[in-house]
């Protein structure tokens, strides 16, 4: 009987376990490790993302009641404590440079012109429990951030970084890689004008939300050419600010104020002083997609509820999450049609570990046989029988 490997199997093969061995012995991370590789480690934690497994234990005794499926996956025996030791001590680096590897193989989706190339910066906060004392923010407040710079096109994180909920967002985004030539969308939690300025250097155009308190200096009046656009202005800075510190932001910006259905009017700063402001408006709409995409992490795998407190295993669980993620968006991108990511998970969570291929979870079951028909029996007719 031919075998048949299962869904679990078929979305880790998308990762090349000699690549991904490359990763281990460069980092050294299986260094004098004798009972639970590296790689059993990751196939742990993601069939803990994609089954929704929410305890150690649970996730220990789930991986027991299947050793024989994931005897294919190059899977031994895994015991809790030995998994709680590596998930506070392996090498994150592994894991952040699979992200990296997983990321490229989307590259395809991700080409294009980059004045095309759109990136949404934004950072959602994942609440821990009181053990968490590094993430500490109050008294009764524990949490991280995570921040990413997200693809809408591609619907994948280009960048990511974990920290403690107390690091402004700003700080992260001054660090952050930033593409030449690209159009970076933000709201006000990045209202800082020297990232502005290192973005126009980089020849990116910017597209935020402005701050009541900012002033304007008026230079033009542009006409507008759709009644949802209040207002499109051309308009300068203040050349110093707080302290007698000197703008680093000195070129002029435009304001374009559009009208909403509900609510005042969103007045929105940006760079590009030649796109219509239509687009401008849309540009910053597209700002929901990252939104969007916290949500469906946050109800689809598991970073709400944290299988370890110390700041190494919290971070590696959100790593893990974003792997497979990846993992998804590579099967939903092999499969024909257009099959739902969350439709998608959903199907991988009930039959992770069925010997089936991604591409059978949206094939209709078979129907069963028809019923078969019954043969005839002699049947005796009493009224004109002869007694």
């Amino acid at each position: 009987m031919r075998h048949q490997n299962t869904v679990l199997h078929g979305l880790i093969k998308t990762l090349p376990r000699w690549r991904f061995e490359q990763l281990v012995r460069r980092h050294g991370a299986d260094h004098r490790v004798r009972s639970l590789p590296t790689w059993s480690q990751l196939v742990a934690l993601l069939y803990a993302q994609l089954a929704g497994v929410c305890s150690l234990r649970e996730l220990v005794a789930g991986l027991a009641s299947h050793g024989n499926l994931l005897y294919h996956l190059g899977v031994g025996t895994v015991r809790r404590s030995t998994l709680a030791d590596a998930n506070a001590t392996r090498p994150l680096a592994v894991f952040s440079d699979v992200f990296a590897l997983l990321l490229r193989r989307l590259q395809p989706e991700l080409a294009g012109q980059a004045k095309d190339v759109l990136r949404l910066v934004d950072a959602t906060t994942l609440k821990l429990s009181a053990l968490s004392d590094w993430a500490r923010v109050s008294a009764n407040h524990h949490a991280v951030k995570l921040h990413v710079a997200y693809d809408p096109k591609a619907a994948v994180p280009t960048f990511f970084e974990i920290t403690p909920a107390r690091l402004n967002d700003i700080t992260v985004a001054q660090r952050m890689p930033l593409d030449d030539g690209a159009t970076y969308v933000f709201d006000k939690g990045y209202y800082d004008f020297g990232f502005w300025a290192a973005l126009d250097t980089r020849g990116c155009h910017f597209v935020t939300r402005r701050k009541i308190n900012t002033p304007l200096a008026v230079i033009e009046d542009r006409p507008a050419k759709e009644p949802s656009i209040l207002a499109d202005q051309l308009g300068s800075l203040p050349e110093r600010l707080a302290r007698s510190r000197q703008n680093p932001y000195a070129k002029p910006i435009r304001l374009v104020t559009v009208a909403r259905d509900e609510g005042p009017p969103l007045e929105l700063l940006t760079n590009d002083l030649e796109a219509e402001a239509e687009v401008i408006a849309a540009l910053y709409k597209a700002r929901w997609q990252v939104e969007l995409y916290f949500r469906w992490v946050k109800q689809n795998l598991k970073i709400k509820r944290f299988i370890g407190t110390s700041e190494h295993a919290v971070k590696l669980q959100i790593l893990t999450a974003l792997i497979a993620y990846l993992l998804l968006r590579l099967a939903q991108t092999a499969l024909p049609g257009a099959a739902s990511l969350h439709h998608l998970a959903r199907l991988v969570k009930v039959n992770l570990m069925h010997r089936k291929s991604p591409a059978e979870l949206l094939q209709p079951p078979p129907k069963p046989p028809p019923p078969a028909t019954p043969i005839p029996q002699l049947t005796l007719n009493l009224s004109h029988a002869h007694l």
